[in-house]
């Protein structure tokens, strides 16, 4: 069992940026994925930013330029970091971990709402 724990959300202005972070605890892989999510009412969760443990990144259109995954693996933490926030950024943010032989991820975090209004 993994357990991930994320914070950072809250209110922030258009243009401003917020920092979400997520740290996983539990029996961890040597090899995973962890991946930030997206969901605003009436809206299918989608899929934002992901890191595999050496690195690599992926981000959707929507946020390239403008946000930042990164990781420290020693604290087992992944961030993500959201510049130029616009309302339509405005949702629920869940992190999960994927094993890479895995299509969907296997945990889930609580969720942190962001809330991008004047």
């Amino acid at each position: 069992q993994v357990q991930l724990v994320e914070s950072g959300g809250g209110l922030v202005q258009p243009g401003g940026s917020l920092r979400l972070s997520c740290t996983a605890s539990g029996r961890i892989d040597s090899k995973y994925i962890i991946q930030w999510y997206r969901q605003a009412p009436g809206n299918q969760r989608e899929l934002v930013a992901d890191i595999t443990t050496d690195g690599r990144t992926n981000y959707a259109d929507s946020v390239k330029d403008r946000f930042t995954i990164s990781s420290d693996s020693a604290k087992n933490t992944v961030s993500l970091q959201m510049n130029s926030l616009q309302p339509e950024d405005t949702a629920v943010y869940y992190c999960s971990y994927r094993q890479p032989w895995n299509s969907r991820p296997k945990y889930w975090g609580q969720g942190t709402q962001v809330t991008v209004s004047s």
